[in-house]
């Protein structure tokens, strides 16, 4: 199978699971000899787009400059996994438009109170409490998917199950090789 990129862009609220399931079908993509990389958002804000505010023009910014990223990646071979929030529906669907290879969006979709309780990080709180501003799903707005390729439920789902579903799409659109089926003979 020649290497074929693409770019899988894992989007949803904060505490959804998107670096969680990104990692996990990291190493999976690895054992299967895949050239994988993640992009995730929390790693690119300290990196490529440190000193953008979280103002609207500079979340598209951030979401663009990943979106560069990726598409070098995957026109090259590599199955570029972003693991960002991309809260813009406008934006996430102009960066689709422009990709030169396979776009395949997943929504990470658990409800608010979900991620709020998973939030080790305590970043709810603080935008509850005001010392957080422009927190996306509290009082800057989170624009879902309308025709996502894939939708992971994860507050019903666990991670192994997702990341399940992301390997059969990846394995139906002929990006990565099936998982080869153990024969047992007696």
């Amino acid at each position: 199978m020649d290497r074929k990129g693409c770019i899988l862009w894992l989007t949803g609220l904060c505490a959804s699971g998107k670096t969680t399931i990104a990692k996990g079908l990291e190493q999976e993509l690895k054992t299967r000899h895949c050239l994988v990389e993640v992009l995730d958002g929390d790693a690119i804000r300290t990196s490529l787009s440190k000193g953008l505010s979280y103002n609207r023009d500079d979340r598209i910014t951030n979401m663009r400059r990943i979106a560069f990223v990726a598409n070098l990646l995957s026109r090259n071979g590599v199955i570029a996994i972003v693991a960002a929030i991309a809260p813009y529906r406008e934006a996430r669907d102009a960066i689709r438009q422009q990709s030169s290879t396979d776009f395949i969006e997943v929504y990470l979709d658990a409800p608010l109170e979900v991620c709020e309780a998973r939030d080790l990080k305590g970043l709810y709180a603080m935008a509850r409490a005001g010392e957080l501003l422009a927190f996306t799903g509290i009082d800057d707005p989170y624009e879902a998917p309308l025709h996502p390729d894939l939708v992971c439920h994860t507050a019903e789902e666990t991670p192994t199950q997702s990341i399940c579903k992301l390997l059969a799409e990846l394995e139906q659109r002929q990006l990565i090789p099936p998982q080869p089926q153990v024969e047992f003979f007696i």
